[in-house]
């Protein structure tokens, strides 16, 4: 009984805040792009990068030509313990960009390969901005995204971050990648979104953001143990009174993985940085400085605990009773209300990214059906996998490994 409740407690508050997401989207959708102050304050981009040189010379053209104006920001490329190339690419960039507009940081084995949170903490000594935006390597922001952001985090002196929205670059590879992008629109983007509608709150995301330094300086900077460094530091940015605002008209477009077992590696790391953080901060769901980080840290502590074991149970008991092995008189179990949970999730979702041009095609509504019967299962596996590392890399006192999504062409 448990079980049943919550999974379907999941699946209504899932649906409750794409409805919110969806509601928010139709009231923002037609506002105008917020307008930069004349004097528009210096920026320093910040690009962690470990063995990125397939992708690392477009990322940073790409972060060259905002339309910010262009004196008021500078790259800054933190070349972590790097074995490859992608030295010598910089050196090539720096050349022909200048270094005043692009600078590398070249770490080394003693002083990086620990992961992103040290090597952004490295790179924040460097900067010199009074506003720090963060991209992953893999990126190529539209035109003007970093504009827009800086220009949203202006607006309110109550924010200390805003968040931009990322797509799928390479969605047409694979079928997993076409998952991924559905998943991105859906499960990340809209949920930001019905969040912000709801509750006032939104999580950096590990990429396309913009932070106060000021504020960065307040808590600290990046917490080097945390592998979901993103959520981490935005938990200690609510709990000093500060906002964070999602503005999806700055968009990013990113390398998604294009296999299983580089797909399975990152979000086994996703599960893992989140259950980090779920411990590192449960005690402040009974402190008030935890108030307004309750809904998150619930429903972490349900996705990731609750739900995975009921999950587990109600798909152990569906498969032995379609076998004839057991059978339950639960309501919970029954065919029809399993049907009504398809469609909720298929209808939810379709009408998810019927924002996104391009996206509303019965291709997707075919893929969406599938998601639910695969790619959810794939995602409970995750979940199982991570925990259980997790657990054992405390048991035995191991530092959780750092595994770098591999890059393509």
């Amino acid at each position: 009984m448990i079980a049943v409740i919550s999974i379907w407690g999941t699946l209504v508050v899932n649906l409750i805040l794409t409805v919110a997401g969806y509601t928010w989207y139709l009231r923002h959708v037609s506002k105008p792009d917020p307008k930069l102050p004349e004097q528009a304050p210096f920026v320093s981009i910040m690009v962690p990068a470990h063995n990125e040189g397939i992708v690392i010379v477009k990322t940073v053209l790409s972060l060259l030509s905002f339309d910010y104006p262009q004196d008021r920001y500078e790259v800054i490329v933190i070349n972590d313990n790097s074995s490859d190339n992608s030295a010598e690419l910089l050196r090539g960039l720096q050349d022909q960009f200048g270094d005043k507009r692009l600078k590398v940081i070249n770490t080394d084995k003693v002083t990086g390969g620990k992961g992103k949170s040290n090597a952004l903490n490295i790179g924040l000594k460097s900067a010199k901005g009074s506003i720090i935006s963060i991209y992953d390597a893999d990126n190529t922001p539209e035109h003007g995204a970093l504009r827009i952001l800086v220009a949203e985090l202006l607006s309110d002196d109550k924010l200390a971050a805003v968040i931009g929205k990322f797509r799928t670059r390479n969605k047409n590879a694979t079928l997993l990648t076409r998952f991924i992008n559905i998943e991105t629109l859906s499960f990340q983007w809209m949920a930001q979104a019905g969040r912000q509608q709801l509750f006032h709150l939104c999580t950096i995301p590990g990429t396309n953001y913009v932070i106060r330094r000021s504020v960065l300086e307040k808590v600290g900077g990046w917490d080097v143990k945390a592998l979901a460094e993103d959520t981490e530091i935005s938990f200690r940015v609510y709990q000093i009174g500060y906002r964070i605002k999602f503005q999806p008209r700055a968009v990013t477009w990113e390398q998604e993985p294009q296999t299983l077992d580089v797909w399975f590696h990152q979000r086994t790391r996703w599960v893992k940085g989140n259950i980090y953080v779920i411990i590192k901060n449960a005690k402040l769901l009974f402190q008030k400085k935890g108030r307004p980080i309750r809904f998150d840290l619930l429903y972490f502590l349900t996705i990731y605990f609750l739900l995975m074991t009921s999950l587990v149970l109600s798909d152990s008991v569906f498969v032995l009773s379609v076998a004839g092995i057991v059978h339950s008189n639960l309501q919970g179990f029954s065919n029809y209300l399993w049907l009504f949970a398809v469609l909720m999730f298929v209808i939810s979702t379709f009408v998810t990214i019927t924002t996104e041009r391009g996206e509303l095609t019965f291709s997707n509504l075919l893929l969406i059906v599938f998601m639910y019967l695969v790619y959810s299962q794939m995602w409970l596996a995750v979940a199982a996998y991570g925990m259980v590392g997790y657990i054992r890399e405390q048991v035995f006192h191991k530092q959780a490994k750092w595994y770098k999504t591999k890059r393509y062409k």
